[in-house]
């Protein structure tokens, strides 16, 4: 009985033993879980732009190639700018010849308003001729019945002061005339500012003619070359912004507590899993379509009559930026794994 019951206890150590290792281990994975959740359903992802020209026009220079790596204000194209610079030097011209014009016409102004000013100083000297004939008549014509005076006289004066009057009344409608005549050089100076606007415009076309990268990236879905028609507001091609590289990744939304922005990741991608590459969460989505009921239709939700046994838990994109990407292997759309450091403090934590 001895041996037996020894021999039952030495089978039951080990096998004690191994649910405590077993147990062990199940607690250190739930652990790990909870603080380094980890996910293969992420992709690379990076911003992109579509390139598109302000001026129509025919290409006439394209120094680049599809999936060239391109830097900030690399010539992309050049639309053919002859048009363009036929329309400023034509509004260059315009204004030169408008400047002759206000020239000259400030000159007429000039000597119409000094015609003006003789006028109407002619004008106060007909008034006091007119006054002084007028008045002599009226000191004259008692006179004639006293006989200190003669008939001649009064019909001399009575002349001086008619033609005196006709003088200033000649005088007055020339002065009219003369102030009516004098035009301003305004309506000009409001043509030279439309022209100059348009100059303007015609430099800043001559300028969009060439297409410069806006910032570091690689030129993709290039399916064109120099003599093809650009349209204005028309995609030539995508451009990736390389200077960031990101992995969004899709984690389930019980991992999700604790993540925030800032927090640390690291990512490799399923080209070379040899390579692991530090980052931080960017940002985390806050919206997704649901496959299953919550739909809104016509203003009510639609819920599903069916019920599964098993929730599967929604699944969230986390969007995190990676540090120091090799530029040779990101590519949008590559297959990455990513994991998260929750708890961990980074440099990165928004404050």
């Amino acid at each position: 009985m001895t041996d037996v019951a020894d021999k039952s206890s030495r089978i039951r150590i080990p096998a004690l033993l191994i649910v405590v290792i077993a147990i062990a281990l199940l607690g250190a994975t739930i652990w790990r879980l909870d603080t380094s959740p980890s996910t293969d359903d992420a992709y690379v992802y990076a911003d992109t732009i579509d390139v598109v020209p302000q001026v129509s026009g025919r290409i006439v220079d394209m120094p680049i190639h599809d999936n060239q790596a391109v830097k900030r204000g690399d010539l992309l194209f050049r639309i053919d700018p002859r048009p363009y610079q036929e329309a400023l030097n034509e509004a260059r011209a315009r204004l030169d010849v408008l400047d002759k014009q206000i020239m000259l016409t400030q000159r007429s102004v000039d000597a119409q308003k000094l015609n003006a000013a003789s006028l109407k100083a002619a004008v106060e000297r007909a008034r006091v001729q007119e006054a002084q004939a007028a008045d002599t008549l009226s000191r004259t014509e008692p006179l004639l019945a006293r006989g200190y005076t003669s008939a001649e006289e009064i019909d001399r004066n009575r002349t001086a002061e008619k033609s005196a009057k006709a003088e200033l009344e000649s005088t007055l409608l020339q002065a009219q005339e003369a102030a009516a005549a004098v035009s301003g050089v305004d309506a000009l100076v409001a043509q030279r500012a439309e022209i100059r606007a348009q100059i303007a415009n015609a430099m800043l076309n001559l300028e969009f003619t060439e297409v410069r990268a806006p910032f570091d990236g690689r030129v993709v879905s290039l399916h064109t070359t120099v003599g093809q028609f650009a349209s204005a507001l028309r995609s030539i091609f995508t451009l990736i912004d390389t200077r960031h590289w990101y992995v969004v990744a899709n984690f389930r939304e019980t991992e999700l507590h604790g993540v925030r922005p800032g927090t640390p990741a690291s990512v490799y991608l399923m080209s070379d899993t040899n390579l692991h590459f530090d980052g931080h969460v960017d940002s985390i989505g806050y919206g997704v379509l649901p496959d299953d009921g919550g739909v809104v239709l016509q203003g009510l939700p639609r819920v599903e009559r069916s019920i599964n046994w098993v929730h599967v838990s929604q699944r969230f994109p986390v969007k995190i930026l990676v540090d120091h990407p090799d530029p040779s292997m990101f590519r949008i759309g590559t297959s990455a794994v990513a994991s998260l450091r929750k708890g961990v403090e980074s440099e990165h934590a928004p404050d």
